[in-house]
């Protein structure tokens, strides 16, 4: 699902209203009479005090009344608060002489603000995707006032004063809605932690937008949700056998963080690799091989921390990272893994693949020469601090996520930017943000398993590396929401994601 600019929204809008020969007054119905039916399905007339509903002087305020209307029609008590302007939109004046006059309506004035008790229910249909410019007068006074007053918010489209795809100033006035229901795609905005205050819970609820115009618009942000990883996953072949879905070799491990790579190779091992050969410390031999049976297991001469690199002729992808440590002897396996994968292992011609994750991030994060070695479509997978370390500490998330894109393009290599809404940079500069996972997710072990699955992933031979990557951060993200439905998400600890993998790529293989 493809992410558009407020600039492309407009156009989507004029797009879809030529193809369909629409007014623009008919598809704002066609957005009110959604929202509404989307209202009404969380909030019922008898459990429902009077709604107040604030609309500015555009096209938004023209939802706004068009709603007032269709709630009133639903028997909602509900009254209008204007905010005055000199000149309205003709949609927003089409819909106002629509407003039958049973509807209160009161314009909203700075000397007398309009009362909001606590319990009130309030739409927001001040701004929406239209808005270039941080609010000022008295339509940030009314922002603030509203959220001073405690009301629940539902915001149509966009909460008032948020850029659709763009910081604003740091002091700017933003309704902070509990929900928000927005049309055809979601916003970029609804994906970045910083904006989560003012977002609430959001929803986009389908209103016939044209799909030609969708399919051909350029974006570089995508959202992935089920349909986008629908039968990624190939079907096995009746007379496959273990050699079919790829050996992999895990480096992983030291003392007291063996944890880490059992829990690694577990995901590997469920995520459907044919093989499996793990690299540890010595220390850890006991309990890899009686946790992990299924796996093979090679020690290194080092008790405590990794110090060698296996051969790597047998394997069709290797990961690296997780409980690692940062020895100095560690550092130089990596080193040597990053010029030997670079160059071809078989008859390919293609770099072994690798997944870097945990200490080996931490590792190129000090010695950021390293960086000029990683092999094309190499795959990092980093949480926000060890990404920092990577480039450079980010003002915002915005710029985040310019720093991401601007360094996958650099180095050729897929990044997995972890955390709600896990982001997906890819070579070619695009950023694909993941629908699945919860905050229970949020705990040790998670990245290791994500490593894990990811490893076995890069080893099947009929997955392309953005593919691979892709259906792996979905399939993780919808194990931990398995995860989370049998322990709720406080209970949730990272080998009951690894439990939930099988069920998971079940799903998409299947859908």
């Amino acid at each position: 699902m493809k992410i558009l600019s407020a600039a492309q929204t407009r156009q989507l809008d004029q797009a879809t209203m030529q193809e369909q020969h629409l007014l623009s007054t008919e598809l704002m119905e066609r957005a009110a009479t959604v929202f509404v039916q989307w209202f009404t399905g969380h909030f019922t007339p008898a459990k429902t005090d009077e709604i107040l509903i604030l609309c500015g002087p555009g096209n938004n305020g023209g939802d706004g009344l068009a709603v007032a209307r269709l709630l009133l029609q639903a028997r909602y008590a509900v009254r209008v608060a204007l905010l005055p302007a000199d000149k309205q939109s003709a949609d927003w004046q089409h819909n106002r002489q629509r407003l039958p006059h049973a509807v209160p309506v009161t314009e909203i004035e700075a000397v007398q603000l309009p009362e909001i008790p606590a319990d009130t229910l309030v739409i927001d249909a001040l701004f929406g995707t239209g808005l270039s410019r941080p609010l000022t007068g008295l339509a940030a006074k009314i922002v603030q006032h509203l959220n001073a007053s405690q009301a629940r918010v539902v915001a149509i489209d966009l909460p008032s004063g948020l850029f659709a795809d763009a910081p604003q100033p740091a002091d700017s006035s933003v309704v902070r809605a509990h929900y928000t229901v927005s049309f055809g795609l979601p916003k970029l905005a609804f994906l970045l932690p910083q904006n989560a205050e003012y977002v609430g819970e959001w929803h986009v609820e389908d209103i016939g937008l044209s799909a030609s115009f969708i399919a051909e618009a350029a974006t570089p942000w995508h959202y992935t949700d089920a349909a986008a990883v629908a039968g990624a996953l190939p079907p096995r072949p009746k007379f496959s056998h273990k050699g079919t879905f790829g050996h992999a070799l895990l480096l992983a491990g030291s003392r007291g963080k063996m944890g880490a790579a059992v829990l690694s190779a577990g995901a590997c091992l469920r995520g459907g690799v044919g093989l499996l050969t793990a690299h540890i410390p010595g220390c850890g031999y006991n309990i890899f091989q009686i946790s992990q049976p299924e796996a093979m297991c090679l020690t290194d001469k080092q008790a405590d921390f990794i110090s060698e690199l296996p051969d790597l002729k047998p394997y069709q992808a290797v990961g690296i990272g997780p409980g690692l440590g940062q020895e100095a002897a560690s550092l130089a396996v990596l080193r040597k893994l990053l010029k030997a994968a670079a160059r071809p292992l078989d008859k390919t011609g293609q770099p072994l693949p690798l997944v870097i994750d945990a200490d080996a991030l931490n590792l190129l994060g000090s010695h950021r020469a390293l960086l000029k070695l990683l092999p094309e479509n190499t795959v990092l997978t980093p949480h926000p601090k060890e990404f920092e370390r990577l480039t450079e500490p980010a003002r915002d998330d915005y710029h985040r996520l310019e720093l991401l894109r601007d360094f996958a393009q650099e180095h050729q290599c897929l990044v997995v930017l972890k955390g709600a809404y896990t982001c997906l940079a890819t070579p070619t500069g695009e950023l694909h943000f993941n629908s699945t996972g919860n905050a229970g997710m949020a705990a040790g072990g998670s990245g290791d398993v994500l490593t894990g699955l990811l490893l076995a992933l890069r080893a099947h031979a009929q997955l392309l590396a953005f593919e691979a990557v892709r259906l792996g951060v979905y399939a993780h993200g919808r194990a931990g929401d398995l995860a989370a439905a049998q322990t709720g998400q406080a209970g949730l600890v990272a080998g009951d994601i690894v439990r939930h993998i099988g069920p998971a790529l079940m799903e998409v293989s299947t859908s």
